[in-house]
């Protein structure tokens, strides 16, 4: 019996689109910013240059099937694709369409639509919009389900209480939640399915998935990116953060301090299932309005990760899931794939940790 079912999310970015080319210029992909980052501080780990994977190309199916068997290697059950759908034009769609169409890799997937407005935020021009995130209503979340199907019905889809499990990062920004979920329920059912497993972000561990209409909710504390995080609470904070960005240097949080917060020691609320983060850091994309764990290692992120396992220890076998944020998201420093520096000295936490939980629990 597996102690956890770990489910890595998974940005489809690394291949050039005609959007990208008028946004950033002609091939642009993530690995031009991951491959430019420079240090801005003593001490500071940058570039992050990936190993055994190299600087690929997601529209290469070798390279796909690579990921999968290394995830596989580790213990990772599957792959969470993150999904643009901006009232029916999609976006790095490729990757994952190929996925389902090819039926290689031979490797369980789910979908997070990543709801959000796109702008130059992260590349130093916040009032820049690239497209703008909207909600037409009934018919088009009518042709966003349809255009699901094909994996929903995948043998490959991973499955909750025989449910395909559906993610919506930015659950406040859906309208009308419950009315929305309960039509994709009902066109799940019509199209043969048990219904859905709908589960919505949250950064707030007493929110109550139940109220808005999901069945579960991921724990997600990334506080570099939330404006409450507690260094601007003090005005020595607040002077030095301005001292900092004037000698060009993000914002930087320690990870040994931090990891802590991530998971916590219980959860308030009982289908809410924990996310663990290596690594985080955003300078490569944003430069000096990044925001920095600094000082992450394997042993550190091993601590950050066994507390995750043992929220989810007494769940029902099907429903101990922990999420992984990310398994590739390169320009935020933010990887399970190896790079370099530690090689595959996170993923071997990953596999056995979940191991030795596992074997625990079959003694």
């Amino acid at each position: 019996m597996s102690a956890a079912r770990l489910i890595a999310f998974y940005l489809p970015q690394f291949h050039p689109i005609p959007e990208n080319d008028e946004w950033w210029g002609k091939g642009f992909t993530e690995w031009t910013n991951t491959a430019k980052a420079k240090p801005r501080f003593p001490g500071h780990y940058q570039p992050h240059v990936p190993a055994d994977l190299g600087f690929y190309d997601l529209r290469v199916s070798e390279t796909r099937i690579a990921q999968a068997e290394l995830a596989k290697q580790h213990g990772i059950e599957a792959f969470c694709y993150y999904h643009y759908w901006f009232a029916g034009k999609e976006l790095i769609e490729r990757p994952f369409k190929e996925v389902v169409a090819s039926g290689e890799p031979d490797f369980p997937f789910c979908l997070c639509w990543a709801n959000q407005t796109w702008s130059g935020i992260w590349h130093g021009e916040p009032n820049r919009i690239l497209i703008e995130q909207t909600y037409p209503g009934e018919d088009d979340h009518r042709r966003h389900f349809e255009s699901l199907l094909p994996a929903f019905t995948d043998r490959r889809y991973l499955r909750v209480d025989g449910r395909p499990v559906f993610i919506i990062f930015l659950t406040r920004g859906l309208p009308e939640p419950q009315r929305t979920l309960e039509l994709w329920r009902m066109m799940a059912e019509d199209a043969g399915l048990s219904g859905l497993y709908l589960v919505g972000m949250s950064w707030d561990d007493h929110w109550n998935p139940n109220e808005y209409g999901y069945d579960a909710a991921i724990l997600e504390k990334l506080p570099p990116l939330r404006q409450q995080w507690y260094s601007w609470r003090y005005p020595y904070q607040k002077v030095k953060r301005y001292l900092e960005r004037k000698i060009g240097v993000p914002t930087i949080y320690d990870y040994a301090k931090v990891s802590s917060t991530l998971t916590p020691s219980s959860m308030h609320v009982t289908n809410m299932y924990p996310c663990v983060i290596p690594n985080w850091d955003n300078s490569p994309r944003s430069g000096v309005n990044g925001r920095v764990l600094h000082g992450s290692t394997p042993d550190l992120f091993r601590d950050h990760f066994r507390r995750a396992l043992a929220l989810v220890k007494d769940k029902p076998s099907d429903k101990r899931l922990v999420f992984i944020k990310s398994w590739n998201e390169w320009a935020e420093g933010n990887h399970l794939e190896p790079d370099l520096r530690f090689g595959r000295a996170y993923l071997e936490v990953v596999r056995d940790e979940v191991l030795q939980s596992s074997a625990f629990l079959d003694s």
